[in-house]
């Protein structure tokens, strides 16, 4: 959630992978958190909780409030094609996601505070909201005094070449949001249809 600031392990420990950090700690300690761990006898879970903590997880993922993510489902419900697919796309198209996925910040939370800091410009314009909806074509960069902040340089790194949708130039910390992606090229593990089963009750 954006205002989580709690033991980012224990949200990993909750979901079982690396949803927030790079999830390291995880291979020390995978059991759920509580104070009993993997010894607490777990009830047989109901549909609904099954759907509700994979909204929970696509939350945590993004840093989307309850608000907001609603909102972007109800967008993605009036836009043509399949509501999941039409929901990852619009969350990928998140400022601070694209800032991430270009490899300017490790983690989200990080790119995320570039943004709200004042680091990124868009098409040549600062832009501080991390909610921002790109659009292809935009042209995403380091504004030019901290293209030179040695702090902010330190963090960044080669982009994921499957991520084929952006266009990144690593001399000119420079990058192009070239189209939304298709969600089989999304790498998060989400199962977007439980969530679009969740709201449409």
């Amino acid at each position: 959630m954006a205002r989580y600031t709690g033991p980012k392990n224990r949200i990993n420990r909750k979901f079982g992978e690396a949803i927030l950090g790079s999830g390291k700690d995880l291979a020390k300690n995978s059991n759920p958190p509580g104070m009993h761990g993997a010894t607490k006898k777990r009830k047989t879970q109901s549909e609904y909780s099954i759907q509700l903590r994979e909204k929970q997880k696509a939350k945590y993922t993004y840093l989307v409030l309850e608000k907001q993510f609603r909102n972007t489902y109800v967008e993605a419900a009036r836009i043509k094609g399949a509501t999941g697919e039409n929901l990852v796309k619009l969350l990928e198209a998140r400022l601070d996601n694209v800032v991430y996925r270009m490899g300017i910040a490790p983690t989200r939370p990080a790119a995320r505070q570039l943004v709200s800091h004042k680091h990124i410009t868009v098409n040549g314009e600062i832009v501080n909201i991390p909610s921002y909806r790109m659009k292809p074509g935009d042209i995403i960069e380091l504004k030019p005094k901290s293209k030179v902040n040695t702090s902010i340089l330190s963090l960044v790194r080669s982009k994921n070449p499957k991520i084929s949708w952006i266009d990144w130039n690593e001399k000119e910390l420079k990058g192009i949001y070239m189209a939304n992606p298709e969600r089989e090229n999304v790498p998060e593990n989400i199962k977007e249809q439980l969530i679009v089963e969740l709201y449409s009750k």
